[in-house]
């Protein structure tokens, strides 16, 4: 998707009155065009643009790639950072919506990430005024002890005012009245069928009534994964549904949709955090070119290689083979394919298993892989 998109597509759907439109996006005011701050909307943009409704009832989607806020940087949080954004557009069911909290559950399984997640419902347009109502009530209750933000915030937005830091703030409405306790029937019974199949699929989880997400898009589930490894910044990956969207933007009315994006950049930190060594991929063949014939047949040779799916890297720089070698090691080589003049004349040259030391003759002939790719296949 685009970097830069019309400055109406965010404000539509990430709302006027959210801090990311009216102080984190750079906008060029000339032009009516902003760099991303966030990827959903793009993805709803293209999603309808292209009719991919039509082509699949259901879409799983997925993009990655640079957003662009403006805000103070600080460890965690830059001013262009990547997000790998998930979304599952089509489908009203309440198992997809912990199917994508398991999913992302996984990938901080794999990294040995530890986090927390933490879920909440926001209802609907059935249910929400009526709970809107009671929190004004509450937050005129005791409004001339928030900070200035929230009171701009509780004439405009006054969800965002159970999402404040600061800490008076967050004592205050400590005690406000729960969502989760103004849900509808329909609500109530999808947050309920959410929790519910996180416990059979052993999800671990807790209940955040103060999670409200930035996004004005967001309703029923939302969720976020949080850590305590990154200071302020502890949301990790963070998402819910936004059945409304769609429709908004102009597409198909009633298009429900769902979905989380997660920081590369935290990411990286928490992996970098646990200091342990990343081992890269192993490489399959390192060939050692000695003299420029050799070389150049040692090209022709890994690009046919990798055309059959071996990962294969070579010397370009006329280094000794003491020198070459050594590079081999630190790669990680499986194998050295070692190709000189001699080599080249006689049309064989050695393969050598760099784990086990055993060594076996191959034919140097590009159009003839198979006993390379044997050889390297069994190591």
């Amino acid at each position: 998707m685009p970097i830069l998109e019309q400055t109406d597509l965010f404000k539509r759907s990430i709302g006027e009155d959210t801090d990311i439109v009216e102080k984190e996006m750079y906008t060029f005011v000339d032009k009516g065009v902003t760099m991303r701050p966030e990827a959903t909307a793009s993805l709803i943009r293209s999603y309808i643009e292209h009719s991919l409704h039509v082509v699949k009832p259901v879409q799983r989607l997925f993009t990655i790639g640079p957003m662009f806020r403006h805000e103070r940087p600080q460890k965690g949080r830059l001013r262009q950072f990547h997000q790998m954004d998930i979304e599952v557009l089509g489908s009203l069911s309440p198992l997809v919506d912990a199917e994508l909290m398991a999913m992302a559950t996984m990938v901080f399984k794999e990294l040995e990430i530890h986090v927390r997640l933490e879920i909440n419902s926001l209802g609907c347009s059935e249910c929400r005024p009526a709970y809107r109502k009671n929190l004004i009530e509450f937050i005129e209750g005791c409004f001339d002890e928030l900070c200035d933000n929230c009171k701009r915030r509780s004439k405009t937005n006054p969800l965002r005012v159970l999402d404040c830091k600061n800490e008076t703030c967050r004592e205050k409405v400590e005690s406000a009245p729960s969502i989760l306790e103004h849900l509808c029937g329909d609500c109530s019974d999808h947050f309920g069928s959410v929790r519910s199949t996180l416990e059979s699929l052993d999800v671990e989880f807790s209940l955040n009534k103060f999670m409200v997400r930035g996004l004005d898009y967001y309703c029923r589930t939302t969720f976020e994964f949080i850590t305590d490894d990154l200071g302020a910044q502890s949301a990790v990956c963070a998402g819910g549904r936004y059945d409304g969207l769609v429709e908004k933007l102009g597409g198909t009315k009633g298009t429900p949709g769902i979905g989380f994006a997660m920081g590369m950049e935290r990411l990286v930190l928490l992996v970098q955090q646990q200091e342990k060594e990343i081992v890269a991929d192993e490489l399959d063949v390192f060939i050692v070119g000695l003299g420029e014939d050799p070389v150049h047949l040692a090209s022709q040779l890994s690009w046919q290689l990798r055309l059959a799916g071996v990962s294969v890297a070579l010397d370009y720089e006329g280094r000794s083979l003491k020198a070459q070698m050594k590079l081999a090691n630190k790669l990680g080589a499986v194998n050295t394919l070692i190709i000189g003049e001699n080599e080249l004349e006689a049309g064989r040259a050695p393969l050598k298993n760099m784990k086990t030391q055993e060594q076996v003759d191959v034919a140097l002939d590009p159009n003839n892989l198979q006993i390379i790719l044997d050889a390297v296949l069994k190591s």
